[in-house]
């Protein structure tokens, strides 16, 4: 008996001839290694259907060049790798290819007085197209903080005040009776509210970049914000968290700026984007601002 040949429904001619900018699959499980650590990833990958006349593409073998990740570093070199592929598998029929990586980074980060060290968290994205031979690759970062609200910090030292006016009105004061008063309850009647606010950053990489710098961006943003949020901690360690969060009061436009300051350096990035989230504890709703920095913009 004569084997069947299987049917081929994808080659076959579309009854609506159209083209489609992009066609492919979301949501594949695969493991990257990123730093020498193999993490757990979801991928998107596709590419532009530009034959009009073509029902479909092969999924199949976008989904089989993704093999290579298991094992590979994942960089630009090796997304453009399978960027190409996929083109190359697809000649004629695409010329455009894209793939995203979705994962988190753990990081160990260091309390910030005592010994302690903990695992942090951090979402993150890698972005890499592949259209008319131009490549690019944008990072995705959400880093979690600490905002303090400025006028609330004003509010409460106005209550603060009115409460030592109350307490020591016409009195003669020792330094003594003052200090054990701001370390009383009855002293210190109001403190201003601060709530765990979030940063998602988008970074186009320089085609000279050979890696992810995942963690540099990382360290400059939480630099810049002066107080990134803690894993294990003792008691010194929260006082100098509370100190932190006292000397770096911010609105949420505050923190875009610092962010876009740190970040905007050209021999690393060719384009920035900044969105802060402050998930307000007075107000129902979030405090939201956006910045974004392109190289050679006026």
């Amino acid at each position: 008996m004569n084997a069947l040949t299987l049917p081929d429904v994808a080659a076959q001619i579309s009854r609506q001839a159209l083209p489609l900018d992009w066609v492919g699959m979301c949501g594949i499980a695969l493991p990257v290694l990123i730093g020498g650590h193999r993490l757990q990833a979801m991928a998107d990958a596709g590419v532009s259907l530009d034959d009009h006349e073509a029902r479909g593409i092969h999924m199949s073998r976008l989904y089989l060049a993704l093999e290579t990740l298991e094992t590979t570093e994942l960089s630009p070199t090796s997304l453009h790798r399978i960027l190409r592929q996929f083109l190359d598998s697809h000649e004629g029929s695409s010329h455009a290819a894209s793939l995203t990586v979705h994962t988190d980074l753990l990081l160990k980060r260091p309390a910030l007085i005592s010994p302690l060290a903990g695992w942090k968290c951090y979402p993150v994205s890698i972005e890499a197209s592949l259209k008319n031979a131009m490549f690019h690759v944008e990072l995705r970062i959400q880093i979690p903080y600490s905002s303090t609200c400025p006028c609330s910090a004003a509010l409460a030292r106005q209550l603060i005040q009115q409460q030592f006016v109350n307490d020591f009105a016409n009195k003669t004061l020792e330094h003594a009776e003052i200090l054990a008063w701001l370390g009383s309850p009855n002293g210190i009647v109001a403190t201003p509210h601060s709530q765990r606010s979030t940063a998602i950053l988008t970074l186009r990489l320089n085609k000279e970049i050979e890696d992810l710098p995942f963690q540099s961006f990382i360290d400059a943003a939480e630099e810049a914000l002066g107080t990134a949020v803690q894993t294990a901690v003792k008691r010194a360690d929260e006082q100098a968290f509370a100190l932190a969060n006292g000397q770096n009061l911010m609105f949420c436009e505050d923190a875009a700026r610092r962010l876009t300051t740190a970040l905007a350096k050209p021999s690393l990035i060719n384009a920035l984007s900044v969105r802060v989230v402050h998930a307000e504890s007075l107000h129902a709703h979030d405090a939201v601002a956006e910045s974004s920095w392109t190289r050679g913009a006026s």
